[in-house]
């Protein structure tokens, strides 16, 4: 049986033979599993949001306001799958992201667009060599380049062509400066980054952590993109961001590394487990209009009934004619 995600996505790529990777001490398997990644998040998932098409999907099919901790589960999951995974578990995660993408389109953007999606493989491994430096300090050119050629699965297990991702790191970096330069993030963009730094409807002790991750995601941020987005950054945060980039790192180090590894340890047996039960991880995205109504309760859509018809109107008319006589049955018209 052909599903949607199935037409959406191409049958085939063009396959040329890579060349031999650089012998390296480190690799994409030893980086990623770090969980000081994390402190690194949610820089890297607002400069995902400046781009226009993927700001604009993630605010209008995203439920990261409601269930933040799901889109983070959703997203680390992949990361740890196409890079730690066997490649059954890679192949099953890929296919469930394509079926996920589906609802993500409308005029101005498309979920399976290949240019988006290099933007976001761009960001995760940016970042990630930045976070990872800043803990461990600077890298061998070599250990560079392997874990730079091997982060181009991010896009590529997806519908990016591996001929998208920049031969060389030079071009990576003149790509990636010209991206920051030419995007511009509008109101919608902005108003749903506000209420994503303070942790939308996450737990109680999950915005009690809201303060450090909004705080190393500006800090993290080049300045352009702060002044996009419209978030302050004082002299004064830089010296504290930088005291905690001196303080931090020598502490981090000294943890065993099965510790410092266990976020990537407990998404894989969540992982694991949910493909045991369930045979599914990653759901399909909401609709637009599904979104709204989780974001803005029920009334968002009755008022989106009254725009389009009249059917939620009469529902909510006969439901309300219920409550005020519990004795007159309650009836669609």
């Amino acid at each position: 049986m052909t599903t949607h995600a199935d037409e959406r996505v191409p049958a085939g790529k063009s396959v040329t033979a890579p060349a031999p990777l650089p012998a390296a001490t480190v690799d994409l398997a030893d980086f990623v599993g770090e969980s000081m990644l994390l402190l690194g998040a949610g820089a890297t998932v607002l400069l995902q949001l400046a781009s226009r098409g993927v700001g604009h999907g993630v605010a209008d099919h995203s439920s990261t306001l409601q269930r933040p901790l799901d889109r983070l589960r959703t997203t680390m999951t992949y990361v740890y799958a196409v890079t730690l995974g066997t490649p059954e578990e890679k192949k099953q995660i890929v296919r469930m992201v394509n079926e996920a993408h589906v609802p993500v389109r409308s005029e101005t953007y498309n979920a399976f667009d290949p240019e988006l999606q290099l933007w976001v493989a761009a960001t995760l491994y940016r970042n990630g060599i930045d976070m990872y430096q800043r803990m461990f300090g600077p890298l061998a050119e070599a250990d560079i380049e392997r874990i730079y050629r091997q982060s181009a699965v991010y896009g590529t297990a997806l519908q990016v062509e591996d001929d998208m991702w920049p031969k060389t790191r030079k071009e990576f970096d003149k790509y990636w400066d010209e991206m920051i330069a030419t995007f511009e993030v509008d109101a919608e963009v902005r108003s749903f980054t506000r209420n994503l730094l303070t942790g939308g409807d996450a737990p109680l002790p999950v915005r009690a952590l809201m303060p450090l991750q909004r705080f190393m995601t500006i800090g993290l941020l080049p300045q352009r993109m702060r002044d996009e987005f419209a978030l302050p950054w004082s002299p004064r945060d830089q010296r504290r961001f930088d005291l905690f980039w001196k303080v931090v790192p020598p502490i981090y180090r000294a943890v065993p590394e099965p510790i410092r590894q266990l976020s990537a340890t407990c998404y894989l047996h969540d992982m694991r487990r949910r493909m045991k039960a369930h045979g599914q991880v990653i759901r399909q995205a909401p609709t637009a209009h599904r979104v709204r109504e989780d974001r803005y309760g029920a009334d968002a859509g009755w008022l989106r009934s009254r725009a389009g018809g009249c059917h939620r109107v009469r529902q909510r008319a006969s439901s309300m004619r219920s409550r005020s006589c519990p004795h007159r049955p309650s009836a669609e018209w």
